[in-house]
C-alpha cells in the first residue's frame, strides 16, 4: 500500500453541491461508471423528482427568474476548480509568528476558492464594498467577462492581472457586473457560518440587481434588511434627476440561525431612564397597546381584565375600543406583578366613578424597563452626514497627506455593523474587496474598545495606482501596498495612544499572494516524453518554491487554517515543520529516515505530509505505513487517511 498524493486543485464546486445534497437526500443517489472506468456517486433525477413531488419544475413555460447574458458562465466559473496557491510573504507581514490576521493579494474569486477547504463554514461576518459600476475603471479578469476578440494581452499589470474599463456604452454593462458579483457571492456563501451574515455596500446603479442576486444566492427569507446611510452628498446638478444622498448596504443571513443584535443606547435614549429602585435605573411604558399593526381582534388572548389597587377592573379600552389590547398575555402580566415590575398610576385629573356603591379611580398600568443590559433595535436609516469626510481625514492623519485613497468607508460604519452581528471573541471577519483596509482598521479598533480578539481576512487585487495620483507619487505602486501600510500605521497609532491597555492587541497580519501552482505541469502525452523529462517525473516541485510555500499549500489543501502557530526542527538533515502542535506535520527536505518518523510520531500528528523526492526508493514509501502503525498506534485506515505525499 502506498500513500496517496495530496490534491493540488481547489474543491470542485459541483462536488461540494453534491455532498450537501447527499446530506439531506441520500436516497436519490446511485453509482455510475465514469470515463476513467471508476465508479462515482451521481444523482438519480427520477428519484429526486419523486422526493420533491409537485415542487419540481422542469421546462416550465413561465417561471420567475432573474437572468442576464453570461449568468450560466458565471455559475460554471464559481464551481470550476483552479490550480493555484497562496505563497507566504513573511517579509511583508507584521508579527508573522503570532498574528492571527491575514492579508491576501490576488483575484478575490480565485482566493475565495483557495480558502474553501480551510475556512468553509467558519466566517461569522463578511463586509464588502464592491465596485459600484459607475462607468469608471473596473477591475477583474474573469473568463466570462470578455471574448477572445475583446481581450487585450497588453492590458496587464506586473502580476498578470488584466484590466478593462466597464463604460456604460458597453452592451453588457450590467451583465458583466452581475456576473462578477454573482460568482464571488456563490463561493463566499460557502465560507459563512450557519449563523453568519454578509453586508454589501452599493449605490443606485446596481442596487436592484444586487438585491435579486442575493435573493437567489442566500434566499429571500434570509434578507435581513437594507441599511440606508444618509451621507448628505449629491452626484451632480442634473435638473432631470433627484440628487443622491444615500449609500445602501444590503444585509443577508446565511440561515435563520443568525441573530441580529441590538445597539448601545445613546444620550437621548438614556434620558428616558429617569426613575430608580433597588434594581437600578428604569423607564416605564404603558402596558396598554394601541395601533393597527397587531390588534385586539388579531390577538384576543391579549385582552383580559386586570384589577387595580383599589379593586377597579381595568380593561385595555382604547380611543376606538377595538384597537386596544395589552402588550403581553395574562401569564406574563402575572409574572410582572409577582416580580414587582408592574406599576399602577392613578390619574388624578379624572373624576372618580362609583362602582357597586364604591368610588373608584382611573388607573393605568406601566411596565418597568431597566437600563442594565438594554440595547435598541438597529435602524435601517443611518444618519452619517460627516462619515465620508471623517473617513478621508482618517487616511490623511495616517499618511500625512490627502488623496492617498479615494472614497474610503468610515470606520464608525464598520464598527456598528460588528456591534449588531458579531459578539464572539474569536469571530472571523472577511472582506474580499478590502480597498484601503478600513475593515482591518475597524477590527483592530473594535478589539481595543471591547478587549476581545476578532480576526480579519482581507482580500484585494493589486490594482495599479494611476501615475498621476497622490498615492503613486508617495511611492505606492498598487492598492495592496496602501492597504498593508494603513494597517501598519493604524496598529502603531492605536498602541501608541493606549499603551497600557493594548499590550496583547493583535495589530499584525500574515501576507499571502495568489500565484501559480507550486507544481510543474507534467501532463505530457507518452509520445512527447524524452530522456530529459525524467527529472520532472522524479521531482515535480518548481525550483523557486520554498518549504514554507509547500507547507502552506498543504495546509490549504488539507483544511488547516493559515493563522496557526508553527515550529521547525531538524532531524537527520530533514527539516520538520509542526503546525499547531501536530495539526499538520510536513517534511520536504532531505531523505526521510526512521529517526525522522520517530521524531514526527512524538509530535502526535493529526496529518503528515512528505515530499515524493524525500524517498530514494518506492519501498521506503510503502514502509511508511508500517512505521506509522507501530509508532503512532494507527490502524491501516488511519495511516491511509493521515499520511500524504506531494
Amino acid at each position: 500500500m502506498k500513500p496517496e498524493h495530496l490534491d493540488i486543485q481547489t474543491p470542485d464546486g459541483a462536488k461540494l453541491n453534491l455532498d450537501a445534497l447527499y446530506q439531506i437526500a441520500p436516497s436519490c443517489f446511485t453509482e455510475a461508471k465514469g470515463e476513467d472506468g471508476e465508479f462515482r456517486r451521481v444523482v438519480d433525477f427520477n428519484k429526486l423528482r419523486l422526493l420533491l413531488g409537485d415542487n419540481a419544475v422542469e421546462e416550465a413555460p413561465e417561471v420567475y427568474d432573474f437572468t442576464w447574458v453570461g449568468k450560466r458562465a458565471a455559475l460554471q466559473e464559481a464551481a470550476a476548480p483552479i490550480n493555484k496557491t497562496l505563497r507566504p510573504c513573511p517579509e511583508e507581514s507584521v508579527d508573522w509568528e503570532h498574528t492571527q490576521n491575514l492579508y491576501i493579494e490576488g483575484d478575490n474569486l480565485e482566493v475565495l476558492k483557495l480558502l474553501q477547504n480551510s475556512y468553509m463554514g467558519k466566517v461569522k461576518m463578511i463586509y464588502i464594498d464592491p465596485p459600484y459600476n459607475t462607468g469608471n475603471d473596473f477591475v477583474y479578469h474573469d473568463d466570462f467577462a470578455q471574448s477572445v476578440e475583446e481581450y487585450d494581452e497588453s492590458n496587464r499589470n506586473e502580476e498578470g492581472n488584466r484590466y478593462r474599463k466597464n463604460t456604460d456604452s458597453n452592451g453588457r454593462f450590467h451583465s458583466d457586473w452581475c456576473s462578477m458579483i454573482y460568482s464571488r457571492l456563490m463561493v463566499a456563501r460557502s465560507l459563512m457560518k450557519e449563523d453568519g451574515v454578509i453586508f454589501i455596500s452599493i449605490d443606485d446603479n446596481e442596487q436592484q440587481n444586487l438585491k435579486k442576486i442575493c435573493d437567489e444566492v442566500f434566499g429571500e427569507s434570509n434578507f435581513v434588511g437594507n441599511i440606508c446611510r444618509a451621507t448628505g452628498t449629491t452626484t451632480g446638478q442634473d435638473a432631470n434627476k433627484i440628487g443622491s444622498s444615500l449609500d445602501y448596504c444590503l444585509v443577508y443571513a446565511k440561515s435563520e440561525k443568525f441573530n441580529l443584535l441590538g445597539i448601545e443606547l445613546d444620550d437621548k435614549d438614556l434620558k428616558r431612564f429617569k426613575d430608580e429602585d433597588e434594581k437600578g435605573r428604569y423607564s416605564m411604558l404603558q402596558l396598554r397597546k394601541t395601533g393597527n399593526a397587531d390588534t385586539r381582534e388579531d390577538r384576543p388572548s391579549m385582552f383580559f381584565s386586570l384589577q387595580a389597587p383599589d379593586g377597579t377592573p381595568v380593561y385595555p379600552f382604547g380611543p376606538t375600543d377595538y384597537l386596544s389590547r395589552w402588550r403581553m398575555g395574562k401569564d406574563s402580566v402575572e409574572k410582572l406583578i409577582e416580580d414587582n415590575i408592574l406599576v399602577w398610576k392613578k390619574d388624578e385629573s379624572v373624576q372618580e366613578i362609583e362602582i357597586d356603591g364604591i368610588k373608584k379611580s382611573k388607573w393605568t398600568p406601566y411596565v418597568k424597563y431597566y437600563l442594565e443590559g438594554r440595547t435598541k433595535q438597529f435602524s435601517n436609516l443611518m444618519q452619517d452626514i460627516e462619515g465620508n469626510k471623517k473617513a478621508s481625514l482618517t487616511i490623511k492623519e495616517l499618511f500625512g497627506e490627502k488623496g492617498i485613497f479615494d472614497n474610503p468607508k468610515p470606520l464608525e460604519f464598520i464598527l456598528k455593523l460588528m456591534d449588531v452581528s458579531s459578539n464572539n471573541n474569536d469571530d472571523i471577519i472577511l472582506d474580499f474587496f478590502s480597498g484601503s483596509a478600513t475593515t482591518a482598521h475597524a477590527i483592530i479598533k473594535y478589539n481595543e474598545n471591547k478587549g476581545i480578539k476578532k480576526k480579519f481576512i482581507l482580500l484585494q487585487l493589486p490594482e495599479i495606482c494611476d501615475s498621476t495620483s497622490a498615492a503613486y507619487k508617495a511611492g505606492y505602486k498598487n492598492i495592496c501596498e496602501i492597504g498593508k501600510e494603513r494597517i501598519r500605521r493604524a496598529g502603531k497609532k492605536i498602541k501608541f495612544e493606549s499603551p497600557l491597555t493594548t499590550q496583547d492587541l493583535d495589530i499584525g497580519f500574515r501576507v499571502f499572494k495568489c500565484e501559480s501552482s507550486n507544481y510543474k505541469d507534467v501532463a505530457f502525452a507518452p509520445k512527447d516524453y524524452d530522456q530529459n523529462m525524467l527529472g520532472l517525473v522524479l521531482d515535480n516541485i518548481k525550483e523557486d518554491r520554498s518549504d514554507l510555500d509547500l507547507l502552506f499549500d498543504c495546509m490549504l489543501r488539507w483544511g488547516v487554517t493559515l493563522d496557526l502557530p508553527m515550529t521547525s526542527t531538524t532531524v537527520d538533515g530533514c527539516v520538520i515543520h509542526n503546525v499547531n502542535d501536530g495539526d499538520l506535520v510536513g517534511c520536504f527536505t532531505g531523505v526521510v529516515t526512521e529517526a525522522v518518523i520517530d521524531a514526527i510520531a512524538q509530535m502526535q500528528p493529526v496529518r503528515v505530509v512528505f515530499r515524493d523526492s524525500s524517498f530514494t526508493e518506492a519501498a521506503e514509501k510503502m514502509n511508511l505505513f508500517e512505521l506509522f502503525k507501530q509508532k503512532c498506534d494507527w490502524t491501516d485506515e488511519e495511516v491511509k487517511n493521515n499520511v500524504r505525499v506531494i
